[in-house]
């Protein structure tokens, strides 16, 4: 959840600490806070409960020239919104900041007599505590006693009075990535506050110790033994992580959908159908498969029931969509016939990662559909589809949801292909009309003022419905929760055949109602399921494909999308959906990239 930052080198660390913090706002923003090393004064601190902007103003007065430091935005799981609350924690000659959940800090606080050195209500002040009882001088050999009796998550930098110029760091699960320049060593929980020092970093292994300097980063695991991680490569540029003209980033992330898909689809087609060798996904992979479980969290897992509804039409085969946090704590069905693919835009949502331990610990094969190289969940599965959505700031989903339906469906096509349910030209046909996707969504965001101007009047209700069939209902699921995501209206999703077993007594005068009807195979049946709720005067949005509708007994206002197929219609009508949730957010005056009580990568259960 929470945003890290750590930096050791021949920069004035208040500038980058802050301005990487800035990059790390989507990640956590109750209260943000840095520490410095300063060569004359020793450690500064400061932190605000607000946002990073706040922080800038409260640290004018930090006047440093230190070059070492640490920072942190939190988002708030142990004791409310205070200064107080707010890290780095300073305990003793211990300085400390904290991504991650210690399970067992009120059993370390009562062992090791804690109690009388915290001032926070926070887990993460412990962990500082702890260290500073159990330092004589070895920093490593601290953090290795530490770090043996946490339980939970966790991702630490931490700063030690008599080691000026260094910082340590180590975790478990929760992510850090670093990297080394000529600036010096960076660490920080997203590549996004990194990349303007370095294209090259890597991912911090589990339970390994770094020190950061000004020479660099050394890596040891808990035996004192050097390691050398394997160095990525960012594949995108510093600018894809700011608005670039947009008022917001979730606007620019519509818009940057087609291209995302782009770089997703196109390398994955070779003579006309999917090729996924490249990725590591044998053909021998996909025939023996007998039944499928797709995992995941929030929008994600609504990106796989648009997976399942595709995989079951076309290749006949039972598939089961699970929310992660609720299949890790059951006894799933699975055996050597069953294929587990996992959907996680961060690749460190816990409960996705737990769950896939869970599958594999099964006999299940897993596949993971990701976004970020070298995440843990990449890094745990069998085999990994990597998605090309470039980062994603807005802390509501959108292009990551586009590009883990579309790998869905390459996924889907090729081993329909492979065992012989699609034909080659069936194959083609369905990749061809995959390919257009993006075309579908650019044609469609030239409406966008005919959806603003409907937007305004979602704005003032209270509650909203969303109604649709078949694949149009999963889309529903996701729409609504997009619009409560940003714009705190109460809304809710249901199959429109459901209307009559109770909603429709929830639909009163000029309540919106947003309709999907893009099946022809139940298009009448959701037109007399509008008719039900216009008839008890709901206010009824159509989003469709037909020509435009008068009849003011089926809607009050139309979103016309491309036509086809209803199976790739679901692109465009995301885009449609989430734009709605983007312009009512919007007029609402509301902080559209940063909702109240969210962040971007859940990493704490």
């Amino acid at each position: 959840m929470c945003g890290i930052i750590g930096f050791a080198g021949n920069l004035p660390a208040k500038d980058v600490l802050i301005d990487g913090l800035e990059q790390l706002e989507y990640r956590g923003y109750d209260s943000a806070g840095i520490a410095i090393m300063d060569p004359s004064a020793g450690l500064l601190l400061a932190k605000k409960v607000g946002r990073v902007a706040d922080l800038r103003e409260a640290a004018k007065k930090l006047e440093t020239k230190g070059t070492t430091g640490i920072g942190h935005t939190r988002w708030a799981t142990h004791g409310g919104v205070t200064d107080a609350n707010a890290h780095p924690h300073r305990v003793g000659r211990v300085t400390l900041i904290h991504n991650g959940i210690i399970e067992n800090y009120r059993d370390l606080t009562v062992q090791y007599g804690l109690k009388d050195m915290l001032k926070s209500e926070t887990d993460s002040e412990v962990a500082a505590a702890f260290l500073d009882k159990v330092y004589e001088g070895d920093p490593i050999d601290a953090i290795r006693k530490v770090v043996k009796l946490l339980s939970g998550s966790f991702a630490l930098c931490i700063m030690f009075d008599d080691q000026p110029g260094k910082i340590y760091s180590v975790r478990n699960v929760s992510p850090l990535v670093a990297a080394a320049s000529k600036k010096g060593a960076i660490i920080a929980s997203d590549l996004t506050a990194i990349i303007a020092y370095s294209k090259e970093y890597f991912v911090v292994p589990e339970y390994h110790i770094l020190t950061l300097s000004e020479e660099g980063i050394k890596v040891e695991d808990m035996k004192g033994n050097e390691v050398k991680p394997e160095i990525l490569t960012v594949n995108w540029d510093i600018s894809a992580a700011q608005k670039g003209g947009y008022p917001h980033f979730m606007l620019k992330e519509i818009y940057e959908q087609p291209d995302a898909l782009s770089r997703t689809i196109m390398p994955r087609v070779k003579d006309g159908l999917p090729y996924l060798l490249d990725d590591g996904i044998d053909d021998e992979v996909l025939k023996g498969v007998k039944n499928i479980n797709i995992v995941a969290c929030g929008t994600a897992m609504h990106a796989g029931m648009v997976g399942r509804t595709v995989l079951e039409n076309r290749l006949r085969i039972p598939v089961t969509v699970e929310i992660a946090s609720e299949f890790r704590y059951k006894d799933p069905i699975i055996d050597e016939g069953t294929l587990t693919i996992v959907l996680s835009q961060s690749g460190e949502t816990i409960d996705t990662l737990e769950a896939l331990k869970l599958a594999k610990s099964k006999g299940s094969k897993v596949i993971s559909i990701v976004n970020v190289k070298g995440s843990t969940i990449a890094r745990e599965s069998d085999y990994v589809l990597y998605t090309h959505a470039g980062p994603e700031i807005a802390v509501a989903s959108t292009k990551a949801y586009t590009v883990q339906i579309s790998a869905m469906y390459l996924i889907a096509c090729r081993m329909g292909f492979v065992k012989g349910i699609l034909k080659e030209d069936e194959a083609k046909e369905f990749v061809q009309n995959l390919m257009n996707a993006g075309e579908l969504i650019k044609e469609t965001l030239l409406n966008a003022n005919n959806i603003k101007r409907i937007a305004n009047y979602i704005k003032v209700a209270p509650d909203v419905f969303y109604i649709g069939r078949g694949i149009d209902y999963t889309m529903c699921l996701e729409a609504s929760l997009k619009l409560k995501e940003i714009s705190y209206i109460h809304s809710e999703a249901y199959a429109a055949g459901e209307l009559k077993h109770g909603t429709i007594a929830l639909i009163s005068e000029g309540v919106p109602v947003i309709a999907i009807a893009t099946d022809e195979n139940v298009y009448s049946k959701v037109i007399s399921n509008i008719r039900e709720v216009k008839s008890r005067g709901a206010y009824v949005i159509l989003i469709s494909h037909d020509d435009d509708i008068n009849d003011n007994t089926i809607c009050d206002k139309q979103i016309k999308i491309p036509d086809a197929d209803s199976t790739f219609s679901v692109f465009a009508t995301a885009a449609v959906l989430q734009l709605i949730a983007y312009f009512v957010s919007d007029a609402k005056g509301l902080d559209v990239d940063k909702p109240r009580n969210l962040a971007k990568s859940v990493t704490v259960e």
